[in-house]
């Protein structure tokens, strides 16, 4: 199974990470696939104008290595290989639209994450990569 793990460092995610610890059928080595996304906001137009193209790319690749590096760690303590993926974008519908185009089996991720606008029962992002995906999503909260 071709399993893609919407991450963001929030406290959603590692719960996410003990999830997939604690049910051996999603973390035996071997049997599925997983990509771990994470997806960093653009940086404002002002923001971007005022500095360099390598300094904006140092700063996407040092913030997506924050998010993806521990997740890579820890999933490999349990032997399982994980390729990494980080976009710029709205995190839900590239998450979404990723998960549609390379024909991801499933999408884990937490209900919440670092989003400043939250929702009473889940999270905006997770809210939106259900509306915008026909891929299996399983929500962990």
């Amino acid at each position: 199974m071709k399993i893609l793990l919407a991450v963001d460092g929030s406290p959603f995610t590692k719960k996410m990470l003990a999830y997939l610890a604690a049910h051996e059928e999603l973390i035996t080595a071997g049997r599925h696939e997983y990509t771990a996304l994470t997806v960093q906001p653009s940086l404002p137009p002002r923001a971007r104008a005022a500095l360099s193209k390598d300094m904006v790319d140092e700063y996407y690749a040092e913030e997506s290595a924050k998010v993806l590096d521990p997740v890579t760690k820890f999933l490999a303590q349990s032997g399982i290989t994980v390729h990494t993926r980080a976009e710029i974008g709205p995190a839900g519908t590239t998450i979404a639209k990723i998960a549609e185009d390379d024909k991801f089996d499933l999408i884990i991720m937490g209900t919440h994450g670092h989003g400043s606008l939250g929702k009473l029962v889940m999270g905006s992002v997770s809210t939106q990569v259900l509306a915008n995906c026909s891929v299996p999503v399983m929500l962990i909260r």
